[in-house]
C-alpha cells in the first residue's frame, strides 16, 4: 500500500516539476522580451518582474515534493556515513520529522497570510495590482502538497524503523549512496 501511494506522490509532483519548469521558462522568455524591448524600442512589458516572481514562488513550493520524494535533497552527511545502519535510520525519521514539524509551520502559516488576503482583498502594490489571492493560491497549494508527502515519508519511515527494516527507512527517508547516485546519472 505504502508504495502504491508513494508512486502516485511521485506521479503528481513529477508532473508539477514540469509545468512549473515550463512556466519558468515562459517567464524567463517574458522577462528577456522585456529587456530587449526596453533596449531596443525604448518600452517596456510591465509586470514581466511581477509576474516571474509569482512564478518562481510557486514552482518551488511544488519542486520541493519532488525534491523530498526522489531523496535528492542536500544534507550534511560527513558523520552520519561513518555510522551503522540502525543509528542511520533512527536519524533519518528523526530528521524527516523535524521536516515535517518545520512544514507544517510553514503551511499552516502560509494558509493564515492566504486567508487573510482573501478577508481583505488585498492586491499588489504595483502597476498590475494583481489580487494576492491568485499567486497565493497556488504557493500555498504547493505547500500543502509538500506537507502531505512529507508527512506521508514521515509515517512510512516510521514503519521501516518501527519494523527494523533499516534498507526501507534509507530507501525512502534516507541519502542516497554514492552507488545509487552514480546509477541514475549514468542510467537517466
Amino acid at each position: 500500500m505504502f508504495e502504491a501511494v508513494q508512486s502516485k506522490l511521485s506521479q503528481i509532483s513529477h508532473v508539477a516539476v514540469w509545468v512549473g519548469g515550463g512556466a519558468l521558462l515562459l517567464s524567463a522568455i517574458m522577462v528577456t522580451g522585456d529587456v530587449l524591448a526596453r533596449k531596443i524600442f525604448g518600452v517596456t512589458i510591465s509586470g514581466s518582474d511581477e509576474i516571474s516572481g509569482y512564478v518562481f514562488a510557486a514552482s518551488t513550493t511544488w519542486a520541493y515534493s519532488y525534491t523530498l520524494l526522489g531523496r535528492a535533497n542536500i544534507r550534511i552527511d560527513a558523520l552520519y556515513n561513518m555510522l551503522k545502519a540502525g543509528p542511520r535510520a533512527f536519524l533519518d525519521v528523526i530528521g524527516i520529522f523535524l521536516l515535517l514539524y518545520y512544514v507544517y509551520l510553514l503551511t499552516t502559516n502560509g494558509i493564515g497570510v492566504f486567508i487573510e488576503t482573501l478577508e481583505f482583498d488585498k492586491t499588489a502594490q504595483t502597476t498590475l495590482a494583481t489580487p494576492l489571492w491568485i499567486p497565493q493560491m497556488f504557493w500555498i497549494s504547493g505547500l500543502a502538497f509538500f506537507l502531505l508527502c512529507t508527512a506521508f515519508v514521515s509515517v512510512y519511515a516510521l514503519t521501516g524503523l518501527v519494523r527494523g527494516d533499516w534498507r526501507l527507512v534509507n530507501r525512502v527517508a534516507g541519502v542516497k549512496s554514492v552507488e545509487e547516485e552514480i546509477s541514475e546519472e549514468t542510467h537517466a
